[in-house]
């Protein structure tokens, strides 16, 4: 994406008659909040000089600090088509969040992401690469504008029309992406039906999750034009195969090459990479609540589904947990696949960086790779391989976050506190209800 300089921001939303400015940043949660402001207060936008109360967004409040301002970052200046009316245009920039004392607030994810990529930088690495395949089903709705939770169309894994009945959909999708400059890849109908898939080129770790959360929000506006709603809720069918948001990634060194490739040794993957994955493997479990964050994460990760639930690697088994795909070169990879898309790409990013850097800091010895399909294992055989599960609900990964070191220092005391306050809330919140199976089966 173009990388925009202040007079260049300016010019740009006199020449294309920007009337409003959304100032957009990401709570703890993940979910996308904005301030909008007219165009007048365009150098109070670029001076960093919008404020707004942060005591009523998750993650951010503090006893004795509500105001706080929004720091935008010019390269994340964009117009917005979908947006624009006959009276004129709205573009989007992207902000991290500061206090009134110019201090960058701890409880900013994405402000915590460029700390841990300082950290990358320190060991000598240029940057982390990310690229993300996020998930979504398309549900119909009525004419009142509810949903029916009818599917969009019966379509499975690569259909065409007419059982793709959401291709319109997609190439609609599609078009308005390349109007904001994503380069898109590849698009195409998922297993499920009206499930669909939309990748697009990876790109620095910051911008790839910036992206994300700008395509997710493409996507909904879209989908409600052809009168349906988009869905990235992990598991939103118990018998349909979950939303997942595939997490690709590799090292960059100072020269730009990629340190993960290596063709003189097994597999064409690299020491660092062997010890990348060892550190994300070693530190899964206490990562899972980050990658999988809602009770319905984990009704996703079950066998049956394509839905990794063990912990374990291989460059060939789409079982494994982490996966290495075929390709090699400047675009090998690890393709870390139980990642979901309620997560916050910006904290999802934050640990697993954190947790590759601390297996190559720590030298841990490579794991073997596994080539069978561990869904057909025993618990016996997975524990005479060393496979561990993923925690199977919230309230195990929320254990095993309570004691991990590596997490409260890499997301810090502030966002790793209320971290944990949120989710012991939704689980005691979840445990407490009756569910429409229990009344079915029990009353």
């Amino acid at each position: 994406m173009k990388k925009y300089t202040r007079d260049e921001i300016k010019e740009n939303a006199k020449k294309e008659n920007v009337k409003y400015v959304r100032l957009q940043f990401t709570d703890m949660l993940g979910t996308i909040k904005s301030v909008e402001v007219p165009i007048s207060r365009i150098d109070d936008v670029l001076n960093g000089k919008i404020m707004f109360d942060g005591s009523s967004i998750e993650g951010f409040v503090r006893i004795k600090e509500a105001d706080m301002y929004l720091c935008p970052d010019y390269s994340t200046w964009l117009l917005l088509p979908l947006e624009s009316s006959e009276y004129g245009k709205v573009a989007r920039i992207i902000c991290d969040v500061k206090l009134p004392s110019g201090e960058i607030f701890v409880g900013d994810p994405r402000s915590n992401l460029k700390k841990v990529l300082k950290d990358m930088h320190a060991l000598g690495f240029a940057d982390l690469n990310v690229g993300l395949e996020p998930e979504f089903y398309l549900f119909k709705q009525d004419e009142n504008g509810h949903i029916s939770y009818e599917f969009s169309d019966q379509g499975s894994y690569f259909d065409l029309a007419p059982l793709d009945g959401s291709q319109e959909v997609r190439r609609d999708i599609v078009l308005e992406l390349e109007k904001l400059e994503f380069d898109v890849e590849i698009s195409h109908h998922e297993v499920g039906p009206g499930q669909n898939e939309i990748n697009f080129h990876f790109s620095s770790a910051l911008e790839a999750c910036d992206n994300v959360q700008t395509f997710k929000q493409v996507v909904k506006q879209v989908a409600r034009r052809h009168n349906l709603f988009a869905s990235f809720m992990p598991k939103p069918a118990a018998d349909k195969p979950g939303n997942g948001m595939h997490f690709n990634c590799s090292l960059t060194d100072l020269q730009g090459q990629n340190t993960f490739a290596d063709p003189s040794k097994p597999h064409g993957l690299s020491d660092v990479c062997l010890k990348w994955i060892s550190g994300i493997m070693k530190h899964t479990r206490e990562i899972t609540i980050i990658t999988n964050p809602i009770i319905n994460s984990y009704k996703r990760l079950v066998p049956g589904y394509e839905a990794p639930c063990y912990i374990c690697w291989s460059d060939a088994n789409r079982s494994s947990m982490i996966r290495i795909p075929a390709v090699r070169g400047e675009k090998t990879r690890t393709e870390i696949r139980n990642v979901d898309c309620a997560s916050n790409p910006y904290l999802v990013a934050a640990a697993i960086l954190a947790a590759g850097l601390d297996g190559i800091i720590s030298n841990l010895p490579p794991v073997e790779p596994v080539y069978d399909n561990i869904f057909e294992y025993s618990r016996e055989d997975r524990e005479r391989h060393g496979i561990l599960n993923l925690p199977e609900n919230l309230k195990d990964a929320l254990k095993e976050f309570k004691k991990s070191d590596l997490m409260r220092k890499t997301l810090g005391d502030h966002i790793f506190q209320k971290y944990i306050v949120a989710k012991e809330m939704e689980w005691d919140e979840y445990r407490v209800l009756i569910h429409e199976w229990e009344l079915e089966r029990y009353l």
